[in-house]
């Protein structure tokens, strides 16, 4: 069942990045709102990432010295 659920995943990554090149190159209109769903969803996760990095900081970095 995971692997079904990574595999649909996957495959509307794949087909998100072939709809952000299609609409660079000027495909229809329904290619370019699914490249804009896409770079949202992207900006959604990096924000994410970076919210959960500055309530986490790691230790690496964290030197006084």
């Amino acid at each position: 069942m995971a692997v079904l659920i990574l595999s649909g995943v996957l495959v509307l990554a794949l087909g998100g990045c072939v709809c952000v090149v299609w609409a660079a190159r000027g495909g229809p209109r329904w290619v370019r709102g699914v490249a804009g769903a896409t770079l949202a969803a992207g900006e959604l996760v990096r924000r994410a990432k970076r919210t959960r990095r500055s309530q986490h900081p790691t230790q690496l970095g964290d030197s006084d010295s």
